[in-house]
């Protein structure tokens, strides 16, 4: 490995800025550059739902570091470049400069690609109309809060944990929503009972002013003066509306693929190894625009988290550097909230348990969080499922007012672990009134479903 190793790194928001920064500790001689689409650098996409709803005061708040940063550490960034294509056989790249509307080309010895991943618009008649958005950088979200604040109605397309954080803060300014998913529920990460859990929720705890319209879809806008006024479903229901913003999902940013070599997989993601390896010498990808493995079935799967990317970018750090470090895979350990309920699950779902072959039992209680006598006590719900055959646990579903990610966070420590409901149904938990009852709702539903195997 050479004194001077030139890193080329493309993105620099939460994979890219990690990499860039850890490489930079463990080998300060290397030549590291930083190439990125954006004008912020190094930001906190998932915090933007907060800040549209006025918790966070400024949009400055959600920066972890800006350019002057980079410049301190010694890595030479590049605003508002675009990566265009890459040539492996003599380790170039092409880049455009936005700015200056220039290409040119550089040179790398090892290249990193953190390009993260862009909302994915539906083909919706009249999509281009003004004040309809998408949200995925700082900038989307200073429109949205600017339009949200004088606005009286909005819709949101996409009931995921984006849509539901925006329904969250579009509620507290006081708007009128209709949300539109196109799947049965809302939250369809979640089996079914669980999901209706939380549409009953949402709704009561709305007081009248969302409206969750499931198994729908919007087929097309209609505007005035070129902003949009209207929505129409595909039932045939006519929604008037001030903005609208568009969460169904993302994409792997991958455009500059072509002719490369890369191999992708899931949904167009690229492959990679445990050492964030692409299939090409000396190239590397992370974050959201890579594949990862799911630690359950051992199979491929794209679940672009932020947690995830930053893990990454530590990994292929590490591994630039010249030492080994293997990221195993992911869970899809997710969680959000809505007006104090909280929505989190990790592993696998009942449906995609059943769906990957697996032979499942479940169980699902509703006890309450701490002992019943504490003032601030509130309900939840926890759903488990268990491989009848190797007795481990699959995944957990956990949702209600009281503490609910505390749980999942237990359940994906024993996932991980390779840990049978056998040997984690007696696992000795904390225990204080104002935490937990004395027996935890967890080990409720976990002996519940020792006590379902035992009778088959």
């Amino acid at each position: 490995m050479k004194n001077n190793e030139k890193i080329v790194i493309i993105g620099a928001v939460a994979a890219g800025s990690k990499c860039a920064f850890k490489l930079k500790r463990e080998k300060p001689e290397f030549d590291i550059t930083i190439y990125t689409l954006e004008d912020v650098v190094s930001y906190s996409a998932c915090g933007l739902p907060y800040y549209i709803g006025g918790q966070i005061k400024s949009s400055e708040n959600l920066i972890v570091r800006k350019p002057d940063d980079y410049k301190k550490a010694g890595l030479n960034l590049f605003l508002k470049h675009k990566l265009l294509s890459i040539n492996p056989s003599n380790k170039t790249i092409k880049v455009l400069d936005l700015e200056n509307n220039r290409e040119f080309q550089d040179h790398y010895d090892k290249l990193v690609l953190a390009t993260g991943a862009k909302p994915f618009v539906p083909d919706i008649e009249n999509i281009n109309l003004k004040n309809i958005y998408t949200l995925r950088t700082i900038q989307d979200g200073i429109k949205i809060r600017e339009q949200m604040l004088k606005s009286k109605n909005a819709i949101i397309i996409g009931g995921g944990y984006i849509g539901i954080e925006l329904l969250e803060s579009f509620n507290r300014n006081g708007l009128e929503v209709k949300l539109i998913e196109f799947a049965e529920h809302i939250m369809p990460l979640f089996d079914g009972e669980m999901a209706e859990k939380i549409e009953k929720h949402i709704t009561e705890a709305s007081c009248g002013k969302v409206e969750l319209l499931t198994s729908n879809s919007i087929v097309k806008f209609e505007g005035e003066n070129g902003k949009v006024k209207k929505a129409i479903t595909a039932t045939g229901r006519e929604i008037e509306t001030d903005m609208v913003v568009i969460c169904v999902g993302v994409r792997p940013t991958v455009d500059y693929l072509e002719d490369s070599g890369i191999e992708t997989g899931i949904k167009g993601a690229i492959r990679i190894n445990k050492n964030m390896q692409t299939n090409i010498p000396d190239i590397y990808a992370i974050g959201d625009c890579a594949e990862n493995i799911n630690l359950i079935t051992n199979s491929p799967c794209w679940i672009p988290l932020g947690s995830t990317a930053n893990k990454e970018g530590r990994c292929c750090a590490v591994n630039l550097s010249g030492q080994k470090e293997e990221f195993a895979g992911v869970l899809g350990s997710a969680v959000t909230r809505y007006n104090g309920f909280t929505m989190s699950l990790t592993g696998l779902t009942e449906r995609d348990a059943k769906i990957q072959g697996y032979e499942v039992e479940t169980a699902t209680v509703t006890k309450k969080d701490k002992a019943g006598y504490m003032p601030e006590v509130k309900n939840i719900t926890i759903k488990v499922i268990v491989d009848k055959k190797s007795r481990k646990i699959l995944g957990a579903q956990a949702i209600g007012c009281g503490d609910a990610d505390k749980r999942i966070n237990t359940v994906t420590s024993a996932i991980v672990s390779g840990k049978s409901i056998d040997d984690f149904v007696n696992l000795d938990m904390t225990y204080a009134p104002p935490y937990s009852p004395s027996i935890d709702p967890l080990l409720t539903a976990l002996a519940n479903v020792q006590q379902k195997l035992e009778k088959n």
